[in-house]
């Protein structure tokens, strides 16, 4: 008892803390002094007036909750000695941790790392530090990634660099946990669940003695399904670690990958097969399963997701790929949002059985819904191919063709909804007074919106931004028909004498939509644009950009876009767009290196713009945006990344420009 009691504290502690917005509100200082032959690393966190973070202790055995600084697997080697931590501590004894002895800082906290670099050479260090803030009472979660340039030749303090990762590549946890949530709801409604909620309702409440126990069970079997899903989100995490599944994103075979297992999802949910688990482990868990115990419901619970797979597996690998995008805790809160969802009924019900009286009876609708989630499922994994294409330049999806496959997805979607189009499972549609079949107003509304979704796809055929979904769709490059005019070849500048030359004809293609109409010129390769930046007297930009980097398409469609910042990029910079994905363009033998930032052998474009990003500024992050002046100073102390506040760009871009007035006068 003693044990469920520590599991039901520490998730209700989950429960209680609400995962803050993408800002964090604790500003982070990195500096660094020599100790000996070591270097000290200090994390200074300076809290907000009227907020409390805390401390890296953990709270107690039952509620196992503390910040913590977390060092990606390359550096742990240089780690020496542990995390310590100094400041105006205090100690509160908070009832929601059951009454545990909390410490907390309410100023700053500064925490210290000795670090044993194996060379004299610089080196990168990253991770994330994870940290939990009281404010108003409420306890709220964040996640910080960091990336510091350690110098072992450093003799006093000195400030380092801290680099946020872009919000979409490291998904706020709130993000993850809202859309997982909303993920376990889909499931919920899908046949193998949703038929499954009264049937397993009625057998608590009447194999159990009262009304009590009944309830008790229930909540029992909600907390396993908990348990089991969170597990799993755990086991993702433990095996392949958040910085391997970050990297996942870009790598063309894990793309096709995707792709195989979305397509095969997609076609499982028209129909055509189930996907099912060894019945043999079904087996075993529903031969342990009985409501005398804790663990013959857990046993049951067990029972239903292995039983659910066929329906639940397609959305977990969804909400998965998702949260791999949020750092070391991303899969253990999608996993643990989606779980929620799932159990939250079987409680409901469980508390007030006469709803079960209303519960929408099994029907035809909810393979209707498992039929148009196929149709989704078949569009994502159209995603996934797009990737794995842009990355090693085959140009099988050009824009036009991904989009014909998607207007006619989501159009076959509106004539499903209608009742046009049947497959093996589906019923046939209720019929009015007149014994006529009908479509109901639910339906109806949902095929305006699929053939409206269609309908506003349409004219990106011939050219149309479509703004809307232009960060998921290839790049405007790649489409062999424009009917919108005004382009400026990529390769020649407005004045003729600055002509970029070099991976102009593999790179142009990708470059995107809002510079190529307005004109703007953009190098492909650093020494070409530093060159080209020193000859026209203009400050050097580095565009740190991906080919398949959505938050690049966003930032570009956004702020790119206006007219006071495009007029500002023409004129006053050279601009170098260095795409940090690229995989099938290949450098000379001779230029061929090892990165040690990397860990990897370099010899694509790709990998190169990478190595500099990571070595020269601490970043694996895009987009990220450097300013140069003629002598490869930086033009601002710190890069610009993801940020879609206009004005905000734009001052910086003027800020840029008056600090290379002032070191050239």
């Amino acid at each position: 008892m003693r044990y469920l009691n520590r599991v039901l504290v520490f998730l209700a502690a989950y429960l209680f803390m609400t995962t803050a917005q993408a800002q964090n509100p604790v500003q982070f200082r990195f500096t660094q002094e020599a100790a000996g032959k070591d270097v000290l690393l200090k994390i200074k966190a300076v809290v907000p007036k009227g907020s409390e973070i805390v401390s890296v202790k953990p709270i107690s055995d039952e509620a196992p909750i503390n910040t913590q600084i977390r060092f990606d697997s390359s550096a742990k080697v240089q780690l020496k000695d542990s995390v310590k931590e100094s400041g105006l501590q205090k100690q509160v004894t908070e009832a929601d941790f059951n009454n545990a002895l909390v410490t907390y800082y309410s100023d700053s906290v500064e925490w210290q790392q000795r670090l044993q670099l194996p060379a004299a050479d610089s080196t990168t260090v990253k991770g994330t530090i994870a940290y939990f803030v009281k404010s108003n009472g409420a306890f709220n979660s964040y996640e910080e990634p960091f990336a510091v340039k350690i110098h072992p030749s450093v003799q006093s303090a000195k400030t380092a660099t801290i680099q946020s990762k872009d919000d979409l590549e490291s998904r706020s946890l709130g993000y993850i946990f809202l859309i997982s949530f909303l993920g376990g709801f889909i499931a919920l409604v899908t046949p193998c669940v949703f038929s499954m909620v009264p049937v397993t309702v009625g057998f608590f409440t009447k194999r159990s003695k009262s009304r009590e126990q009944g309830i008790r069970n229930a909540i029992y079997y909600s907390v396993s399904i908990i348990l089991i899903f969170t597990l799993l989100g755990f086991l993702v995490t433990l095996i392949f670690g958040p910085t391997a599944l970050n990297k996942l994103a870009t790598n063309w075979i894990a793309n096709l990958l995707f792709f195989l297992i979305f397509l095969v999802f997609g076609i499982s949910f028209l129909g055509a097969f189930d996907i099912q688990l060894p019945s043999s482990w079904q087996t075993a868990a529903d031969s342990k399963a009985n409501t005398s115990n804790f663990t013959g419901i857990f046993f049951m619970a067990l029972t239903l997701a292995l039983v659910s797979f066929s329906c639940t597996g397609p959305i977990i690998g969804n909400l998965i790929v998702l949260a791999s995008k949020g750092s070391y805790f991303g899969p253990l809160v999608g996993m643990f949002g989606f779980s929620v969802a799932l159990a939250l009924p079987f409680t409901l019900f469980a508390l007030f059985p006469q709803w079960i009286n209303s519960f929408g009876k099994a029907g035809g609708w909810l393979n209707s819904v498992k039929v148009a989630l196929g149709f989704l499922e078949l569009a994502l994994a159209l995603k996934f191919l797009s990737n794995a294409d842009l990355a090693k330049g085959w140009r099988l999806l050009d824009r036009e063709i991904f989009l014909s496959l998607w207007i006619v997805l989501f159009g076959l979607l509106g004539f499903y909804i209608l009742g046009k189009i049947k497959f093996h499972h589906d019923s046939d549609l209720p019929k009015n007074d007149f014994e006529q079949p009908y479509v109901s107003i639910p339906r109806l509304f949902f095929a305006i919106v699929a053939f409206a979704f269609t309908v506003y796809m349409v004219p990106g055929l011939w050219g149309a931004p479509l703004k809307g979904i232009s960060a998921f769709l290839p790049p405007y490059g790649t489409q062999d028909f424009s009917n919108s005019g005004g382009t400026v070849p990529a390769s020649t500048s407005a004045d003729g004498e600055i002509k970029p030359a070099k991976y102009v004809k593999e790179l142009s293609p990708y470059e995107p939509e809002v510079a190529k109409k307005a004109g703007l010129v953009t190098f492909y390769d650093y020494d070409e644009a530093l060159a080209a930046a020193r000859k026209a007297g203009k400050p050097l930009m580095l565009d740190f950009t991906g080919i398949n980097c959505i938050n690049c398409r966003k930032m570009e469609a956004q702020v790119w876009s206006q007219p006071e910042v495009m007029k500002r990029l023409k004129e006053n910079f050279i601009i170098a767009s260095l795409y940090t994905d690229v995989q099938n363009i290949y450098l000379p033998e001779a230029e061929e290196f090892d990165s040690k930032e990397l860990g990897e052998h370099v010899n694509t474009v790709g990998e190169k713009f990478s190595h500099l990003e990571v070595s020269r500024y601490g970043v694996a992050s895009q987009p990220f945006y450097i300013f140069l002046d003629t002598k490869e100073q930086k033009l601002a102390p710190d890069g610009y990344p993801y940020d879609p506040d206009v004005q905000k760009f734009i001052q910086h871009l003027d800020n840029v420009v008056a600090e290379y007035k002032k070191r050239k006068s």
